[in-house]
């Protein structure tokens, strides 16, 4: 019998994405300076709501992006004692390099837009490199399973219902759905964005241009290269942009 998907492999992604959502709390809670202790109640709220959310993210983007011929190229054969190491060795450097490329085009896009909201200016120098650290696993894995192996290809699915063509997604379904995921990830730092400073035109701008940087890249990167691409790169940018920036910033200041 066939299986409806890999369960070893959904048991590794939900349980590394519950473990990140509880390693990005000390940054989340520093960047909107909210005055909450990381109790052992608080914790294990956090880890179960996260398992529930994630649970149901992976099951479903599993499911979806293996009848779309997308999702994970390295990991699956890891887990059947495959030897994979030629396969990482081929993506590892372009997902660095437009990884880094993605920090450093949201970094300088970001100039202009903080002169208009001051308010952004300091934050990510006053949190300490570990936190900001920790924060990067997450945004390199948790936010790539929900917004790339899950969105994306929901997104692409529908599309594929609506027109395909030679029995595959169309490319414009691709990339539309790419870019809506994209727009989706900059819209959902708003919550965290409206603790720090009150929601207007220009910062829900910031929010879409700065993160759609991002989320278009590693969005193909998924759909070119699998969704190990996509996190490797996704983790570069957030050490450019949480860990380096702050320090070259902080030599200055």
């Amino acid at each position: 019998m066939k299986k409806l998907i890999n369960w070893k492999l959904f048991f590794i992604l939900t349980v590394t994405c519950v473990i990140t959502a509880c390693m990005v709390l000390p940054y989340s809670l520093a960047l909107t300076s909210a005055e909450i202790k990381i109790t052992p109640v608080f914790f294990l709220l956090t880890a179960a709501q996260n398992l529930v959310l994630f649970a149901v993210v992976v099951f479903f983007g599993l499911l979806l992006s293996k009848q779309l011929s997308l999702g994970l190229t390295i990991l699956p054969g890891l887990l059947e004692g495959e030897n994979k190491s030629k396969e990482l060795k081929v993506i590892l450097l372009p997902s660095i390099v437009l990884g880094v490329l993605a920090g450093v085009l949201i970094v300088l896009l970001s100039i202009p837009f903080n002169r208009l909201i001051p308010e952004f200016q300091d934050i990510s120098i006053s949190i300490p490199a570990w936190k900001a650290l920790l924060a990067s696993f997450y945004g390199g894995i948790a936010e790539e399973v929900l917004l790339r192996l899950f969105v994306v290809s929901l997104l692409v699915w529908i599309t594929f219902k609506i027109k395909k063509t030679n029995g595959r997604p169309t490319d414009f379904g691709i990339w539309f759905s790419i870019v809506l995921a994209a727009v989706i990830f900059g819209l959902g730092h708003l919550p965290a964005t409206a603790q720090i400073v009150p929601l207007s035109g220009i910062v829900i701008t910031r929010a879409i241009v700065l993160n759609g940087i991002g989320g278009i890249i590693f969005g193909w990167l998924y759909w070119k290269k699998g969704l190990e691409s996509a996190i490797i790169a996704h983790f570069s940018a957030d050490i450019v942009l949480h860990i380096i920036t702050p320090f070259v910033i902080s030599l200055f200041v």
